[in-house]
């Protein structure tokens, strides 16, 4: 098992795959959505439905990964084939695909492997033929926790891709 380091890697150093870039650094999210200068397109209605535990999701399961990693697991790739599924009997259904990490690391470490988590689920939904104008990604990095202790349960169930249905 892998973690998130205290302090930000090198570049091109940590995580696994090929490296997405970094985070900005603001702790608002970074994806394709947001504006230039790093605030999300829709950052306050947004993200404080996500604060709330609010935004829909449909039958939509989210994406669970090991600490440190944005590798898919064999768990990650079974929600996502029935994800798949699922779209392709909802054509009309876009969906922006958020990355969050636990708490541990740095926020702009954590943005960007959010960032990275986000576009493998992504990716991994186009390769099963959905598509790509359908998807869309941000990073939340530790900014919307599901759970807000500091356990090893709590960080496992906050590091995630959490897909949100944005229009039928």
């Amino acid at each position: 098992m892998t973690g998130c380091p205290k302090q930000a890697p090198p570049p091109g150093a940590g995580g696994s795959g090929t490296d997405m870039g970094g985070g900005s650094g603001s702790g608002t999210g970074i994806g394709e959505g947001n504006l230039p200068g790093g605030a999300p397109a829709d950052s306050g209605q947004r993200l404080e439905e996500r604060m709330a535990g609010q935004g829909e999701s449909g039958p939509l399961q989210d994406a669970q990964f090991a600490f440190d990693s944005y590798d898919l697991s064999p768990e990650a790739r079974a929600a996502l084939q029935t994800n798949a599924d699922w779209l392709r009997r909802n054509a009309p259904v876009k969906v922006e695909v958020e990355g969050h990490c636990d708490e541990r690391g740095t926020v702009e470490y954590n943005l960007a492997l959010g960032a990275k988590r986000a576009k493998a689920v992504r990716d991994y939904l186009v390769s099963l033929g959905i598509s790509s104008d359908r998807l869309s990604t941000i990073s939340y990095g530790e900014e919307v926790p599901l759970c807000r202790d500091s356990s090893e349960d709590c960080w496992q169930q906050n590091r995630r891709a959490h897909l949100l249905v944005l229009a039928r």
